[in-house]
Parts: structure tokens; C-alpha cells; sequence
């Protein structure tokens, strides 16, 4: 039985969602008990109204009025008060049960790995967290409070027609097997439509992100044209899904109506003949076609509400789908008992990581792959040793550090940090020993001590300025309206990029890890503040384990071990003078590139 089939049977989904109603029951228990309350006096109500016509009008009499209205009174402003309170619980109940389904969402996918976010969009995972948890808290605390209403009245007033003339009820009841039949036959086409429409959403959700991060270069490209074509079809493909839901939840409301309103006709008439022989008082007749007349409209709401069941019985897979999705990277129950998870880390228990790294006959595949991008690979990498990984672009010089990280598991074989494979702790411990910068590095919005603070929460200033200064940003800093209180802007597009980098590398520095990864870090800086930056490395990673990625192989050429890759594959390995010597793929690398930087340096003297 496929996924879509098990959650058709549990109830549109909702047992899937129970765990996260469980912190906030008292309000959901005061939501259904005022909404019984409020449904079990709409019963009455006409009861009020049948006890007046024939006590009062037909008697022709006021006695006991007083206290008939003081009775009524007192029963509308208990009324009032359960609306009051009910609409209060309601908003509260969206509110909370939101806020812990995007809680959980957003908690999850920072315990995922990278594959997962290679294979879906910006758009998909933000319509997850925001639309699908929006619909699922409006399920339960405005359409439950509908459901429960309705269903309440629609039960009460059946049973009170029953009490009150059987033989008129059963007309009314005659439409309930149709409206029955009615609801199983458009329930699955609605189901099936639904889920196209939000689908389609989600798709055009990531058309928009992608047509705003990627501004910049959809102009510099001139493809503002094929980029409105591709959204005109995409939003043309919503309004057509969005007009056939339409058209099949109206025609299902509408012939839902259609059947209670002739019932409703049906009695009426009946009842109108039974009035004229007096087998029944006027009284009995206007609280009887009031329930009739009455039940219209919860009728509708029982039917809206089983529409936004079906509606969001998608929302809820998919809600479903994202915070049961298993990470390729896990920590054990017996790691996590040990050293905490990703956002609990039971520091006391964390030992020093000193850097030894070890590849031990790992093999690896990424998850979606169909090669082996490694085979029996073995290195070791002393505590404080410096390898740089040099190779063309698309070469697959990040798979070794993605592996050093964590990032990725190995598909056999055993990656040693210290002497211990790196499954035997945790990933919050690995990580916070590891100061990563990327070639394209990436600044949160907020302020720049906020963003150099990120690794290390409690640096002092003192402790800011001196990484600061390491890494030579203390003019970029300067120039900057408010300097250290400056804001960066979303991703910091406020800074370019070789000024992000400076930031991220004194990041980086200020967390004082074990272990240095650079991923291509100088590429977007010039040629004199790279040199800068390089003296400031050397001194900042004498003693820590680092592994750079090089983009100017002229800077690598003191590292202890240059691995050489091409096509995810270690071809060559050793000091830059054995691999010279070996006049090999590294001595073609870097004679290329030499020339290369000879040939611009003549251009730019001559200009």
C-alpha cells in the first residue's frame, strides 16, 4: 500500500499531526467543550421559540413571561460568552500548534544533510515550512471548531425532530445516504486536485526565489523573456488546476445544498397538511422547519470543512514527508546519549580533538550516484599537517573535505579523527573543532559583530579585533557606516564578495578550531590581500590540521601533502617538489597556470 493510500485511511491525515497537538490540549479541550456548548444551545434555542407560540401566542396569555424571557436571556449570554471564549481558544490553537509545526520543520532540515538540499528547491522547502504548516494550524482550530459546531447541531436537531415527529424527521433524514454517496464521489477527486495545485505552488514558489537571487544574472544574460515565459506557463498551469478544483468543490457544495433543500421543501409541505388537520401545533411546526431550515447552513460548514480536510490531507503528507525524512548522516542513540545532538551537545563529555585525520580503504558514492567516486582510498593526515587538493574545476576536490566534515558518509570503509572512527561521536563535537570558508562564503543578516560572533558567541571585543586584524578587514570594517554595528544586508549582499570572504575568514579564526578547511577561500580577493591573508594563515594554522582547496596553486607550494585530483579520483600525491619532479598532471597544473600569470602580468605592465 503506497503512502497516499495509508494516510487516505487515517482519517485525511490527522493522526500524523497528533504529537504535535499533545503540549497544547487544555486548549484544544477548551475549543471542542465550548464548541459542544455552543452547539448544544442552538438546539435549544428553538425549543424557546415553540415553548412561546404555543404557551404565549396561541394561549393568548403573558403568564410567566418574566421569567420565560429572564430564562432565555440568561441562556443567550452564555451564548455570547462560549463565542467569545471559543473564538479566543481557536486563535491561540493557530497560533501555537504554527509556530511548533515550523519549529519543528525548520529544527529538522538543520540535522539533514547536503543531498537533501541538492534535490529540492529553496521554493519547495519554504513552501513546506510556511503554506502547508499555515493550513494544517487553521485545520485544527477553525475547522475543528466548524466540524464540531456542525456536527453537534446537525445530531441534535435530527434527534430533536425525532422527538418531535418522527414521520417529518424521516423526510429530512432521507437526504443523509445521498449526501453520503455525494461526499465519497468527489472526495478523491478533490484529494487528487489539491495535491496539483499545491504541487504547482511549490513550483511556483521556486520560480520566484530563483527569479529573485538570481537577478544579477538573468539580466546580465538578457533572458528576462524565457524567464516570464517559463513563470506565464507555470501560473497557467495554476489557473487551470485552481478553476477545475474550483468547479468541482461548487458543484459538490452545490448539490449537496440541492439535496437538503428539498428535504427541507418536502417537510414543509408535509408539515403544512399536518398543521391544517391539527395533528401537530404551530408551535411545533416553526421549531420543527427551524431545525430543518437551520441545518442548511452547518450542512454547508460540514461540507467546507470535509473540503478543507481533503485540501489539507496534502498539506499534511508533505508536512509528514519533510520531518520523517532520514538524513544520510547520523548520529547513533548511543552517540547522542553520550555527547548530545545537534543542538543539545553534552559539552562535559566532549574530548579535545587534536586533528589526526585518517581515510581508512573508504569508499564513496554520492547518495544519488551511480560511480564510485572514491575506491579503497587510504591517507593520513599527522595533527598539524597542511594538504592542499589541487585540480580542475568539477574535479571533485570537495569530496575529500565534505568527508573530513561529515558532511557525507563513507559507502565502505572508516574515516579516523584521532585514532577513533568519527561515528563514534558526535557531529555537533566534529563540527565545532572545524572552521570551514567557502569560496562563495555566506553572512546572516544582522550586524557584522553579529556575523563574526556566529562561531564564537562570548568573544570578547578584544578577541573580535585581533581576528579581525589577522586577516587584514579591519579597513573594510572602518569604511562601514557604523562599523562593527553595520548591517550586512540578507546573505550580506551589502559587502562584495571579497569582503564577505575577509569577514568569514576571521570568522572562522575567531572560533579557534583544530581543524582549517578552505574551499577555494582567496579566489575572490586580490592578488596582494590574498598574499597578506597567506602570511596570516601560516602563522594561524602552525599546529592545526588544515585542508585547502587551491585556486592559485602559487600558494600551496609549502603544504605538507598536495593531493592532485581529476574525474573524483586522487591521480598524484606528495610535496610540491616531488611532484614537480614527476613531471605529472601537477607539474601540467601549475606550468599552465604560471604561464598564464606571466602573460597577465606583461599585459597589465604594458597598459
Amino acid at each position: 500500500m503506497n503512502d497516499e493510500k495509508k494516510v487516505s485511511l487515517r482519517f485525511f491525515g490527522i493522526p500524523l499531526i497528533l504529537p504535535y497537538l499533545k503540549p497544547h490540549k487544555k486548549i484544544l479541550l477548551g475549543l471542542v467543550l465550548t464548541s459542544l456548548y455552543m452547539g448544544l444551545i442552538d438546539i435549544l434555542l428553538p425549543l424557546f421559540q415553540r415553548y412561546a407560540i404555543d404557551h404565549f401566542i396561541a394561549r393568548d396569555t403573558l403568564r410567566g413571561l418574566g421569567l420565560f424571557a429572564l430564562a432565555y436571556a440568561a441562556v443567550f449570554a452564555s451564548q455570547l460568552w462560549a463565542n467569545y471564549r471559543n473564538s479566543i481558544d481557536a486563535c491561540q490553537a493557530e497560533m501555537y500548534v504554527g509556530r511548533d509545526l515550523k519549529r519543528e520543520c525548520f529544527n529538522h532540515l538543520q540535522t539533514l544533510s547536503f543531498s537533501y538540499f541538492n534535490h529540492n528547491s529553496v521554493g519547495y522547502i519554504h513552501a513546506r515550512i510556511m503554506s502547508d504548516t499555515e493550513r494544517i494550524a487553521s485545520l485544527v482550530s477553525w475547522s475543528l471548531l466548524d466540524f464540531i459546531w456542525s456536527g453537534i447541531y446537525v445530531g441534535g436537531s435530527i434527534v430533536a425532530m425525532l422527538l418531535i415527529n418522527a414521520r417529518l424527521a424521516l423526510w429530512v433524514l432521507a437526504a443523509v445516504p445521498v449526501m453520503g454517496l455525494l461526499s465519497a464521489f468527489f472526495q478523491g477527486r478533490l484529494l487528487r486536485l489539491n495535491r496539483q495545485v499545491r504541487e504547482t505552488n511549490s513550483r511556483i514558489t521556486a520560480s520566484f526565489n530563483e527569479g529573485i537571487t538570481g537577478a544579477p544574472t538573468i539580466k546580465s544574460l538578457v533572458v528576462e523573456e524565457k524567464m516570464g515565459g517559463e513563470f506565464h506557463a507555470l501560473t497557467g498551469d495554476m489557473r487551470r488546476i485552481s478553476i477545475r478544483t474550483a468547479r468541482t468543490e461548487s458543484l459538490f457544495r452545490s448539490t449537496m445544498v440541492l439535496t437538503a433543500s428539498v428535504a427541507t421543501a418536502l417537510v414543509l409541505w408535509k408539515g403544512g397538511l399536518l398543521t391544517r388537520e391539527q395533528l401537530i401545533q404551530v408551535g411545533t411546526l416553526s421549531a420543527f422547519m427551524n431545525y430543518a431550515q437551520g441545518m442548511n447552513h452547518p450542512i454547508q460548514s460540514l461540507i467546507e470543512s470535509v473540503s478543507r480536510l481533503i485540501t489539507v490531507q496534502v498539506n499534511v503528507e508533505r508536512f509528514h514527508r519533510l520531518v520523517t525524512t532520514r538524513s544520510d548522516v547520523q548520529d547513533s542513540p548511543e552517540v547522542v546519549e553520550k555527547y548530545g545532538d545537534s543542538f543539545h551537545g553534552k559539552r562535559e563529555n566532549w574530548e579535545e580533538l587534536r586533528g589526526d585525520v585518517e581515510f581508512e580503504d573508504v569508499t564513496f558514492r554520492y547518495p544519488d550516484g551511480e560511480e564510485n567516486v572514491l575506491e579503497h582510498f587510504n591517507l593520513k593526515v599527522p595533527a598539524g599537517s597542511n594538504v592542499a587538493i589541487v585540480g580542475e574545476t568539477g574535479a571533485g576536490k570537495s569530496t575529500l573535505v565534505n568527508l573530513v566534515c561529515r558532511f557525507f558518509e563513507p559507502t565502505s570503509g572508516r574515516i579516523l579523527i584521532d585514532g577513533r572512527d568519527a561515528r563514534e561521536r558526535s557531529q555537533l563535537w566534529l563540527h565545532s573543532h572545524i572552521g570551514y570558508v567557502l569560496q562563495t562564503p555566506h553572512l546572516f543578516s544582522g550586524t557584522v559583530l553579529e556575523n563574526l560572533r556566529y562561531g564564537k558567541s562570548d568573544a570578547t571585543m578584544e578577541e573580535v579585533e585581533r581576528a579581525v586584524e589577522a586577516v587584514h578587514a579591519g579597513d573594510i570594517i572602518a569604511r562601514l557606516p557604523k562599523g562593527y554595528d553595520s548591517e550586512v544586508g540578507e546573505g550580506g549582499n551589502s559587502l562584495s564578495t571579497g569582503e564577505k570572504q575577509l569577514l568569514s575568514f576571521a570568522r572562522a579564526i575567531l572560533a579557534d578550531p583544530a581543524i582549517f578547511v578552505l574551499d577555494e577561500a582567496t579566489s575572490s580577493v586580490d592578488t596582494e590581500t590574498e598574499r597578506l591573508i597567506q602570511d596570516a594563515i601560516d602563522k594561524l594554522m602552525h599546529g592545526r590540521t588544515s585542508f585547502v582547496i587551491a585556486h592559485r596553486l602559487s600558494t600551496i607550494r609549502r603544504a605538507d601533502m598536495i593531493l592532485v585530483v581529476r574525474d573524483g579520483r586522487i591521480v598524484e600525491r606528495g610535496t610540491h617538489r616531488e611532484l614537480m619532479a614527476q613531471r605529472g598532471e601537477y607539474w601540467n597544473l601549475y606550468t599552465r597556470q604560471y604561464r598564464e600569470e606571466q602573460i597577465k602580468s606583461s599585459v597589465d605592465g604594458a597598459v
